[in-house]
Parts: structure tokens; C-alpha cells; sequence
């Protein structure tokens, strides 16, 4: 009978979004941006150091690092100059060398979303203006860091959209630098907006796709991260982020999972994540994404909420954050334990879930209102 029940909630909640999008959501389908930074055929054909260089695509950041260990100074500058945009999104290549490719990459840049990117001081660890715009961000002083966190943003974020001035504490800059600067003094956290993201409502912020291809993007940036010397990140996933990550979660080398607002990692509960990562989830009780049935049908949907104490994750509070875009909120218990989690002081700050009973059985009744409930303009999972 339960199997039943979900099953019908599972049907309301695909025939919903069906219909709901069916009108509008192919011109609003993204296509997810994968394969070797821009340049990168040039980048191969390139002899000027007598042998060739290690390809973006399918040599492993571990392999990228031992290059250019191997090389000169003279000869960093010498790639950098000529390659900036391989150079700048090349996992693995030493962070410095990818700051300054990225400056003047963004230098040569004259689309005027990507304008602020460019302002001095910024350091900017991957950027790629294809489609919407990818972009990485920096807060902090990685190299000298002894923690380090990344920030993975959901829907509607961009290379265009990543420094946006409303609720800036939930657009992907604003993340990060809060989280920096409650963590304090020892920690460096990244904007990472390094996959193609849903636009709005609609079957991408359902379904699993773009996660699947932001997952491998996920997986690379931070192998190149350690690569480079730099310590293991705690990740922290935001909405449809926490897709990625779930998705990512057994690759990704993460001392800590952090998944807020989450629709569902697309895993029954935390040991189908199979990551060695302490997994913590937080929800607060005014976020939408509440209502949103935790199902799987069809494609559709994420399955199990990852705030649900049988999920089994350990619990941020998050009482004192509003709406889905208020955890890095100042003054709020979910920013205050999540810069606990960054500084790696978190043991105590937060309880484990208990293993619950099996939960009250799903309303079918209640699929197709719980989707209406989600404000306008507001995805599936953000």
C-alpha cells in the first residue's frame, strides 16, 4: 500500500510539471556546457616547449599539477600569455597562474555582464563566457588557507547573475563572501557556478541531466583543487546545487557535504550518497522547497528530502533563516553553524539524525497543490 501512495503522489507530481511546462519549457531548456575550456584545440596544437601540452579533457588534474611543477616560471608566463582562457579554467594548473590568466582573459572580454568580473582585486578561478557564463570566485587566501569551502549555487545562476545586488547573501558571490567572513581568519571559500544551471520552472530543474553533466564539472574543479596542494573543501549545495553534489557526492574528495533547501540528492538516504564526507543538511520551515513532493517518477523528481531524519545527515538548524535564499543570512543560526562546518569545528554544533520510523504515508491529494504552492517564478529546485 505504501509503494501504492507514492506511487500515485510520484504520477500527480510528473503530470504536473508535464503540463505545467509543456507550453513554454522547450524554449527555456538549457543545454549543458561540457568539454574543454575555450581554446583548447589551439592549446593542443601548441609545440613552442618542444612537446606536448596535457590535454584539458582527458589528462586527470593530478597529471596537469605534475606539469607544471615540471616547468620554469619563464615558461608558465609563456603559456599563460598565450593560452589565457585554457590556462585560467585548467583544473589542476596552479591557482596563481589561474587568477592572472583569467584577468586578462576577462580583459579582453567586452560583454558587459561579465564587466564587474573584471574589477582588480577579484580573483577569479575559472571563467568561461560560453552560453549564459560560467565563473569561479575566490574569497580569501587560498594557498595559505588550513580550511577551505566551495559554494554550489541551483537554478537560474550565471556568469551574468553572479553578483547580483537583491538578497545578494543568496546569489553565489554573496554566499561565498559571507561564509568567509563569519568562518574568520585561516579559511578561503569558492563561488563556484561551474555547470549550466535550470532557467525558472520547468522539466530541467525536475529532472536529473544538467545535474549529471554539473557532477563531472563538480568532481574535476575540486580534484584540481587538491591537486594543487590546497586541502580538502567542505561543499555546501544549495537547491538544485545539492543535485550536483548528491550526484558527485562518491568522487568528490570533501571532508564535509553541507545540502540547504535541498528538492533531493537523488539518493534514498545518506549511505546511497557512498561518500566518506559528513553530510549535513539544513530547511527552514518558511522555504517553499517544502512543498515540493520528495519523489522520484519517470525521471522526475529527486527523491528522499535530506532534512528528513531518516535521511540520516546530520541537522543544521536553520529557525532563524527565511525563505529559500535566507541560510547565508547574517545573525542566523544555519550562516553561524555552516561557518562552524568551514573552520572544521563543527562536531558539536550539531546533532546526528536518529534513525526514524517509516514516515506518515504521502496524500496523493496533496502532489498537484504542493507545486502550485511554489511562488512565481520560483523553479522546482532552485
Amino acid at each position: 500500500m505504501r509503494r501504492y501512495a507514492r506511487t500515485v503522489v510520484a504520477f500527480a507530481l510528473a503530470t504536473s510539471v508535464v503540463a505545467g511546462t509543456a507550453g513554454w519549457v522547450s524554449g527555456d531548456a538549457q543545454q549543458a556546457l561540457t568539454g574543454p575550456p575555450p581554446g583548447s584545440a589551439q592549446w593542443r596544437a601548441d609545440r613552442t616547449l618542444g612537446t606536448g601540452l596535457p590535454d584539458p579533457e582527458r589528462d586527470t588534474p593530478a597529471e596537469v599539477a605534475a606539469f607544471f611543477a615540471g616547468l620554469s616560471d619563464g615558461e608558465r608566463q609563456l603559456l599563460l600569455g598565450r593560452h589565457p582562457s585554457v590556462v585560467g579554467n585548467l583544473d589542476g594548473a596552479p591557482l596563481e597562474l589561474r587568477y592572472r590568466a583569467n584577468s586578462l582573459a576577462l580583459a579582453a572580454e567586452d560583454d558587459p555582464r561579465y564587466r564587474s568580473l573584471a574589477a582588480p582585486g577579484r580573483q577569479i578561478l575559472a571563467f568561461d563566457p560560453r552560453g549564459r557564463g560560467q565563473v569561479a570566485e575566490a574569497f580569501g587566501d587560498l594557498r595559505t588557507a588550513r580550511r577551505v569551502s566551495v559554494v554550489v549555487p541551483g537554478s537560474d545562476n550565471d556568469a551574468g547573475t553572479f553578483d547580483r545586488k537583491a538578497a545578494s547573501h543568496g546569489a553565489p558571490a554573496g554566499m561565498a563572501r559571507t561564509l568567509h567572513t563569519a568562518a574568520g581568519p585561516g579559511t578561503a571559500v569558492i563561488a563556484w557556478v561551474g555547470y549550466t544551471t535550470p532557467v525558472g520552472v520547468g522539466i530541467d530543474a525536475a529532472t536529473g541531466g544538467l545535474a549529471e553533466a554539473g557532477a563531472g564539472r563538480l568532481t574535476r574543479f575540486t580534484k584540481g583543487l587538491t591537486a594543487d596542494g590546497l586541502p580538502a573543501p567542505a561543499v555546501f549545495c544549495h537547491s538544485y546545487g545539492s543535485v550536483v553534489c548528491g550526484l558527485a557526492a562518491h568522487r568528490l574528495p570533501a571532508t564535509d557535504l553541507v545540502v540547504l533547501g535541498s528538492p533531493g540528492m537523488r539518493a534514498d538516504d545518506v549511505g546511497g550518497l557512498r561518500t566518506s564526507a559528513r553530510v549535513w543538511a539544513a530547511k527552514d520551515p518558511t522555504d517553499w522547497i517544502d512543498n515540493v513532493p520528495n519523489v522520484r517518477f519517470a525521471g522526475l523528481g529527486h527523491g528522499a528530502d535530506p532534512a528528513d531524519p531518516a535521511f540520516g545527515a546530520r541537522r543544521v538548524p536553520a529557525d532563524e533563516a527565511r525563505g529559500h535564499a535566507g541560510y547565508f543570512e547574517p545573525g542566523t543560526d544555519s550562516l553561524r553553524t555552516f561557518a562552524a562546518i568551514a573552520r572544521g569545528k563543527a562536531a558539536g554544533a550539531a546533532e546526528s539524525a536518529d534513525a526514524a520510523p517509516d514516515a506518515a504515508e504521502p496524500d496523493p491529494a496533496e502532489a498537484v497543490s504542493a507545486l502550485e504552492a511554489v511562488p512565481a517564478g520560483e523553479g522546482v529546485a532552485r
